[in-house]
């Protein structure tokens, strides 16, 4: 059952890293896209998931099938994803904003169709176990699939649309979206047939709700905004770092090829380290561990504005101190995610996940993407000039420092915006161990 859950994390992972990781790259260095206008490209499809992927969490509340209510969904994303995600990198015949529409609508079609799969499957494990810290042990192995996904994609797709050592092409980039196009599809595939015999815990009956109830069921879950709050912060920052890491690797290392290696040294912790942070966050509890780890986030990110002074082995080793505190808000977010649902459902009596998780992934993927538009204005504010593969250009100096600001600065600074909303997050085990009890006799816990 652990496994068969994991496996979706193929699928989760690759998505969220390979166009946060390349595709503003793609526009700006390939297309000949202008950076402002590539930055849109990339956010206003993921925008639109703040309207779908709530819709796609009240239709899996609703679900009514032999094979449960989320798991139907993940074959529908199957179906949409591999393809729309392949046309978004086919290359285009134009130049310019012509291309920055066309890429804009192919990614607006592929993330429509990742809401498909990811909204359903990130409510799952609120419905295979409610006990506290088995939340955590299931979504190790989550997270141990989603570290390893991330490593493999986030290393082998640089590596693909830079296969002869140069400027990244066009035939590279069609290439990497094939590749990693049918990467999708068996993840969402083997989720769903993996998932077949999990435990499905008998939940209280799904409320029908609209948006604007569904909002202001969020808002009375003091512990979910707060989550929220700490997660927009969080992915803001991971998403400009991410999107930032090409221009880092050929402007600032002077190398195209190190985006693969920082991208390794930045994911390898998490690969490694998840069952520690499981410790951690027993010791310390959850927002004990989330604080540690956006402080290593931070640290990391900020030393980064160093890398010209100490070189190319510094900056590698920057990276793997925030992919350390990396790998713990990944694994802490998803765990206390599913504590607020479990919190949700025992004082309002309702099954709400899809809601809940469809709010979630809609502000996570929308502010992964803002981060690629932030950077983006970044550097078309300070002068960079788009071009082409065959028509390299040499950027001015306030180009080459936005960079640094943008994909280092700008991160660490976010990630303190994310700790001061962790510091004001109280759910514990104790908490919720209370308000179970209170529940059986009966008393509802004040909002």
């Amino acid at each position: 059952m652990r496994v068969g859950y994991g496996l979706g994390s193929f699928c989760a992972g690759t998505f969220s890293t390979v166009p946060g990781l390349l595709l503003l790259y793609y526009m700006t260095n390939t297309l000949g896209v202008p950076a402002g206008l590539a930055g849109l490209a990339v956010f206003l499809p993921k925008a639109w998931d703040l309207l779908a992927n709530p819709y796609v969490g009240r239709l899996s509340d609703r679900t009514v099938s032999r094979h449960g209510a989320r798991r139907p969904w993940l074959l529908a994303g199957a179906v949409f994803l591999p393809p729309a995600f392949a046309l978004t990198f086919a290359g285009s015949p134009f130049r310019g904003a012509s291309a920055a529409l066309y890429v804009g609508v192919c990614f607006l079609l592929a993330a429509t169709a990742f809401a498909l799969f990811e909204v359903p499957y990130k409510a799952m494990p609120a419905e295979m176990t409610d006990d506290y810290h088995e939340q955590s042990a299931l979504l190790t192995w989550r997270m141990g699939f989603l570290g390893l996904a991330i490593l493999l994609s986030g290393g082998l797709a640089p590596a693909l649309v830079n296969i002869d050592g140069g400027e990244p092409t066009t035939g590279g980039y069609r290439l990497m979206g094939l590749l990693i196009g049918a990467v999708l599809l068996a993840a969402m595939v083997a989720t769903f047939f993996g998932t077949a015999r999990a435990p499905r815990i008998e939940r209280a009956e799904s409320e029908h709700v609209g948006a604007r109830e569904q909002i202001a069921a969020a808002r009375g879950n003091r512990p979910f905004m707060l989550l929220l709050g700490l997660s927009a912060a969080q992915m803001l920052a991971v998403g400009t770092m991410l999107a930032g890491a090409p221009y880092f690797a050929s402007y600032i290392l002077g190398n195209t090829g190190a985006v693969t290696t920082l991208f390794l040294a930045l994911i390898g912790p998490m690969v490694v380290l998840m069952p520690a942070w499981v410790r951690v966050s027993r010791k310390f509890d959850k927002r004990g561990g989330m604080v540690v780890s956006s402080l290593l986030f931070m640290t990391g990110g900020a030393a980064l504005i160093l890398t010209p002074s100490f070189g190319p082995v510094y900056a590698h080793a920057c990276a793997v101190l925030v992919g350390v505190g990396y790998a713990g808000l990944q694994l802490l977010q998803f765990s206390m995610l599913a504590d607020t649902l479990i919190y949700d459902e025992l004082r309002s009596g309702k099954r709400r996940a899809g809601v809940y998780t469809g709010l979630w992934t809609a502000v996570e993927t929308v502010m992964m993407a803002f981060g690629a538009l932030l950077l983006g204005w970044v550097l078309a504010a300070a002068g960079f000039i788009s071009s082409e593969p065959d028509e390299p250009v040499r950027q001015p100096g306030s180009a080459i420092d936005a960079i640094l600001f943008g994909g280092a600065l700008v991160p660490a600074l976010l990630m303190f915006i994310a700790i001061a909303f962790a510091w004001r997050y109280d759910l514990t085990a104790e908490r919720l161990a209370a308000l179970r009890e209170s529940r059986a006799g009966a008393v509802p816990e004040p909002s």
